[in-house]
């Protein structure tokens, strides 16, 4: 087979969700019993962290005063430390947490005390519950999204999302198509609205 050009085939998975589906999401992770780990969901919705970063996420790193959360190097997928702005949603999920003042970690085990290794087999669940069929880390792209639709630039969501190339970034920015034919009618200058003039009264008899 040496020689033979193969296909560009474009594979990669897009899976982001919208508004009615993420509503349900976020209403099952905020009534189920496993409180852990949907916390440790709510925290990705809310942030776009990777799963890794927020499971092995420290207090010693947070600073809710400053509102942001703050990764290591070691710890980041890029090997370079980064700064996550905590927004109102985020800042919520640390509130209800006990783990700070005895554990080293936001989201510890109740079983371990440690960081989660996995927590796929309650995502299954509680995807299934909300009737939403994507993966944990199409909760990333849909952070993303959220961004974007709201008006921020693809500069500002690749620092948030610790991007070091804007190609990465672009695959995560999924756009509604109602949100691309409004941009796209903002530079409509063929056809026109028209003007409503309104209509002149009619003159008396005399």
């Amino acid at each position: 087979m040496k020689g033979i050009e193969l296909y560009l085939v474009d594979n990669q998975v897009e899976n982001y969700l919208d508004a009615e589906q993420l509503e349900r999401l976020v209403e099952v992770l905020r009534t189920d019993k496993n409180r852990m780990v949907c916390l440790i969901l709510l925290f990705l919705i809310s942030t776009g962290a990777r799963l890794n970063e927020a499971l092995t996420a420290t207090w010693k790193n947070v600073s809710v005063e400053g509102g942001v959360w703050k990764v290591d190097a070691l710890l980041s997928k890029s090997k370079k430390s980064r700064s996550i702005p905590l927004n109102d949603s985020a800042l919520w999920v640390l509130e209800q947490l006990t783990s700070k003042g005895k554990s080293d970690y936001l989201f510890p085990s109740p079983v371990t005390g440690k960081p989660y290794t996995t927590i796929t087999r309650a995502w299954y669940r509680l995807r299934k519950e909300a009737n939403v069929m994507i993966r944990i880390h199409d909760l990333r792209h849909g952070f993303a999204s959220l961004l974007i639709r709201g008006g921020r630039s693809l500069y500002e969501v690749q620092l948030i999302l610790g991007h070091a190339d804007s190609r990465v970034t672009q695959r995560y920015c999924h756009v509604a198509p109602k949100a691309l034919i409004e941009a796209a009618n903002a530079a409509s200058v063929i056809v026109r609205k028209p003007l409503v003039v309104a209509a002149e009264p009619e003159a008396k008899a005399a």
